[in-house]
């Protein structure tokens, strides 16, 4: 816990930026009827009864001190996904960073070994030379920051809502993270290792 903490209060560097990945799935459904649309009078009206169209999954990489995030939608989260995302993550997003540290939780797909199952020996160590992976502790997911952006994407973008295709939500969430990053819209962390210390105190051994 307190290693994350203490990443969190590095100095800005944008030579080695500091980016917290999260992920979630979101099922998708298709609209049955044709909905009614919205008018003076009524809102939008949509027939309860829908079609199961399969899963998709979100993920969310977000850096605090660049204001910044980018929102991608797959059909799957395997190890193979991951690094994709990842590697997009170095070489798109951050293609002049000497090296990326990244905040994510112990999921088993979160591994420098994925590297080496989607791409040959020669790329994947190129890309885990420029990656320091920092994982928060088990049952303490609550320290990622990309989980807040990814509960305000839920809120803001994706709940109450039905989305028939990958294609569709794709459309959404990029919109959603467009207007997000053009506000410069950041995230105000203020839990350190000192209020770690003194509200989570039962936590920490006592030594006689």
């Amino acid at each position: 816990m307190e290693h994350v903490l203490a990443v969190y209060e590095m100095p800005h560097d944008p030579e080695v930026p500091v980016v917290a990945m999260d992920e979630q799935p979101v099922q998708l459904f298709k609209e049955v009827r044709a909905s009614i649309p919205a008018t003076r009078n009524h809102a939008r009206r949509v027939d309860y009864e829908y079609e199961r169209a399969g899963v998709a999954s979100v993920f969310m990489f977000t850096s605090p001190l660049e204001r910044w995030r980018r929102v991608s939608v797959r059909e799957r989260r395997t190890k193979v996904d991951w690094a994709h995302e990842v590697k997009h993550l170095l070489e798109i997003d951050f293609p002049d960073a000497k090296k990326v540290i990244l905040i994510c939780d112990n999921l088993n797909t979160h591994t420098a070994g994925a590297f080496y199952e989607a791409f040959a020996p020669g790329v994947a160590r190129s890309l885990v030379k420029r990656l320091e992976i920092v994982y928060t502790p088990k049952h303490g997911s609550w320290l990622n920051v990309a989980e807040n952006d990814l509960s305000s994407l839920t809120v803001q973008c994706v709940r109450h809502r039905r989305f028939g295709t990958i294609e569709e939500l794709r459309r959404e969430v990029a919109a959603w993270a467009a207007a997000c990053n053009e506000k410069l819209k950041g995230i105000q962390w203020q839990f350190n290792v000192e209020k770690a210390r003194a509200k989570l105190k039962s936590l920490y051994p006592i030594i006689e």
